[in-house]
């Protein structure tokens, strides 16, 4: 039944899919799809505004309408079944939030750490990352396998410096999104290159092939370079192709 009432109203031309308005609203009435925050039904919505506050490009508002009336019944229907079948709704978790790090930035517990870290954003796993995130337009992008970064000791030094990291496993991980969020990617934030780093187990062997997939479904030629690291962390193969 729809009512007078209030409800958000997300701006797509101010959004830049961002997602940091997602975990604020505690009825999951907001995902981000297509790189834009979108109301995923009306009678999710309370109307409070929550996420307001939450949006960096004041891309969110308050406005009042006629709309399906708030359904508190629905709303824990839906978030018991995302519960139960979307294990991985990232879209629900705080750290999904963008953030970009200062260069050269330097922090107590990173010095107490014994080294300091070339990482230049946050997030760095697939699935958190907006294919809008602002550190990803013009980057020169590493792709890498969870245990990399856990088996090769200078993963830092040699690797991060410089590159936006996307990291994740082919194994365990929901491939067709992988496809799906590269391409996207792929299609949108001009990438100059890409850095792929895997391991030598067969189930690493994935990777490359969804990076190359995703990059020739969104129609881009991009300068690539595989790299293969063996499990005690020595580089066992390195090859290049250009765009």
């Amino acid at each position: 039944m729809k009512v007078m009432r209030k409800i958000i109203e997300i701006d797509e031309e101010k959004c830049d899919g961002c997602g940091q308005c997602v975990p604020a609203c505690a009825e999951g009435a907001i995902t981000v799809q297509d790189g834009k925050a979108r109301l995923v039904a009306e009678r999710y919505c309370d109307g409070l505004g929550a996420c307001l506050g939450e949006c960096p490009r004041d891309a969110i508002r308050i406005v009042e309408r006629e709309a399906e009336d708030f359904d508190e019944e629905a709303v824990e229907a839906y978030l018991e079944e995302q519960e139960k079948h979307q294990p991985a709704a990232a879209a629900c978790c705080p750290s999904q939030q963008v953030a970009v790090f200062e260069p050269g930035a330097r922090f107590p517990s990173a010095e107490a750490s014994g080294g300091d870290s070339a990482l230049s954003h946050w997030p760095v796993q697939i699935h958190l990352v907006p294919p809008t995130a602002p550190f990803l337009k013009g980057a020169d992008l590493l792709v890498t396998a969870d245990c990399v970064p856990v088996a090769y000791g200078a993963f830092h030094r040699d690797f991060v410096q410089g590159k936006v990291v996307l990291m994740g496993c082919p194994k365990f991980d929901d491939v067709p999104a992988y496809l799906q969020k590269f391409t996207d990617i792929f299609k949108q934030a001009g990438i100059r290159s890409v850095t792929i780093l895997s391991m030598e187990v067969p189930c690493c062997s994935a990777l490359p092939g969804i990076v190359k997939k995703a990059m020739a479904a969104a129609g881009k030629n991009i300068p690539v370079e595989e790299v293969l690291i063996g499990r005690r962390g020595a580089i066992l193969d390195r090859v290049q192709s250009a765009a």
